[in-house]
């Protein structure tokens, strides 16, 4: 409908952003990533790799990813990405932040994850929670939900780790 009218292609691709929001809602996983992959082209064409809505789009498309449990291939987005927000944004911006946790995230809830891929997301986040709490603060929603995935990550850890410590 919004072709239909003339509207803007910027003003199109929010409206499917938000679509596909509304698919992952209601469980609809692989049709919001396939909107998601769409918006994201779309932005890159439109306003290039360094824009903030193209990378908060890179993101919406790994965190789908995510949610279906194709980790790998989210990790691989944000491997390019993350280098491209920490230049463009910053470390201590929230969406730069963002995307280093969701890249720790897939790390450890990969079940082929290694004690290196482990480790490397723990220190990873390690980092995050550290740049978070001098940023946006002990009490910001962003900080308590890396600490609490952090707590997660330690615990999954200590773990793997044991087992083999026994051995």
């Amino acid at each position: 409908m919004m072709r239909r009218v003339g509207a803007s292609e910027q003003n199109i691709l929010v409206s499917l952003g938000n679509l596909a929001v509304s698919y992952e809602s209601v469980g609809q996983l692989e049709k919001a990533l396939r909107m998601h992959r769409d918006v994201y082209s779309g932005h890159l064409r439109l306003k290039g790799n360094e824009d903030y809505d193209t990378l908060r789009e890179a993101n919406n498309c790994a965190q789908s990813l995510s949610s279906l449990k194709r980790h790998e291939e989210a990790r691989s987005l944000l491997r390019q990405t993350i280098p491209v927000a920490r230049r463009a944004l910053g470390e201590g911006n929230r969406l730069t932040l963002k995307m280093r946790s969701l890249y720790s995230l897939s790390l450890c809830m990969d079940p082929s994850a290694t004690l290196d891929d482990l480790r490397e997301a723990v220190t990873t986040l390690e980092d995050v929670a550290r740049i978070a709490r001098r940023v946006l603060g002990t009490a910001h929603p962003l900080t308590t939900a890396i600490e609490r995935d952090l707590l997660f990550m330690g615990a999954t850890l200590r773990a793997r780790e044991t087992p083999s410590a026994r051995a």
